[in-house]
């Protein structure tokens, strides 16, 4: 037996798997029906754990072409049905050892649907998962769990260059690590873009002393208005060179441009989360990880939205009037999910051109 205790106390029962051990951390859910591997390696999951709302986790086992980080970033895991027998012919092992190899926790055959709607209900919650029923002194630290400097935790230690085909490249473009996802770097690096990874508190004198044709603000895990001292330097960079933010750097970005951030109730995590581009005036399925917001009422007047969520109207995407920056709250490199927005990577590349 294994059980997973919510901050509000409920309890749901079900049994350990991956290293097997208590673990406290931030309780969310992903609606996504398939890349577990994507989400487990994504650091912006970082401190938190994550539920799956599909049913059906493992069935096509792991392989080390999909993660999108070095090792898996969560703090536990929790699944439905945990297949242990998984059939896919690029499978090189179960998760259940991959937890277990990258000491992650998790819980299964637990009732995740209403986990999910207790979530939704309530707002986020912190959890614990544990072999025996909490004692006290760990619910105490339960409630009392903080997620401290996350993108401190996940960005890089030390610059570093990407690049495939070095005879192709056509841009220079530093990229500022929040806890990135690969694909970012294959997205851009598609594009012709050779590319500087920077680690997140890098100063604006040294990015800009590289005579970067642009900039990209990646994803990352936290509160945003923690990141103080990156919210000067963006401020810094700002109309300096073309910048494209996503996620954490589309909220530091609106930061650091005067706007403020609220943490959703709930969050948007999946591969299924309708935007429209106004505009295009179209709307495209996307992949999204984030708990908080920018708020629209902040925004100051050089800040236009350029992209709704279409199930709660919260802003998606911002387009600067008087300096060549946009950005992005979902995650167009997708990784898991739908590549349908994939042309703003196209759009970052005609704003550095001067065509945007």
């Amino acid at each position: 037996m294994a059980y997973l205790t919510l901050e509000d106390g409920k309890t749901f029962e079900g049994l350990l798997f991956g290293k097997a051990e208590d673990v406290i951390g931030e309780v969310v859910f992903n609606t996504g029906m398939t890349g577990y591997q994507e989400v487990l390696t994504d650091p912006s999951y970082h401190g938190q754990i994550v539920t799956m709302t599909f049913p059906l986790i493992g069935n096509y086992g792991i392989n080390m072409n999909d993660p999108e980080s070095a090792k898996p970033q969560v703090k536990g895991f929790i699944v439905r049905e945990l297949c242990e027998l998984p059939s896919n012919f690029f499978s090189e092992g179960a998760l259940n050892e991959y937890l277990i190899k990258n000491n992650i926790s998790g819980i299964y055959r637990i009732d995740t649907r209403a986990l999910t709607r207790r979530v939704r209900e309530k707002g986020v919650m912190r959890g614990i998962i544990s072999a025996e029923k909490p004692t006290e002194a760990q619910i105490a630290d339960m409630k009392a769990y903080e997620c401290k400097n996350p993108v401190d935790t996940v960005t890089c230690g030390e610059k570093y260059t990407y690049q495939t085909d070095k005879k192709n490249m056509k841009y220079q473009v530093a990229v500022l690590d929040f806890g990135l996802k690969r694909n970012i770097l294959r997205s851009l690096d598609a594009r012709g873009c050779d590319l500087t990874v920077f680690p997140a508190k890098t100063s604006a004198d040294e990015i800009l002393n590289g005579k970067f044709d642009g900039l990209m603000l990646t994803n990352g895990p936290g509160d945003p208005e923690d990141n103080v001292e990156v919210i000067a330097n963006i401020r810094k960079l700002t109309g300096k060179l073309p910048i494209f933010g996503i996620c954490l750097g589309h909220q530091l970005m609106a930061l650091a441009s005067g706007a403020s951030t609220f943490k959703l109730k709930y969050g948007h995590r999946g591969a299924n989360h309708p935007v429209k581009d106004l505009a295009k005036d179209r709307v495209y399925i996307t992949s999204q990880n984030h708990g908080y917001s920018v708020d629209a009422d902040s925004l100051p007047k050089n800040a236009k939205v350029s992209h709704v969520n279409w199930n709660d109207q919260t802003i998606e995407g911002i387009r600067y009037t008087d300096v060549p920056a946009f950005s992005v709250q979902f995650h167009p490199e997708a990784a898991p999910g739908p590549e349908d927005s994939a042309y703003l990577f196209d759009e970052f590349i005609a704003l550095m051109e001067g065509k945007a």
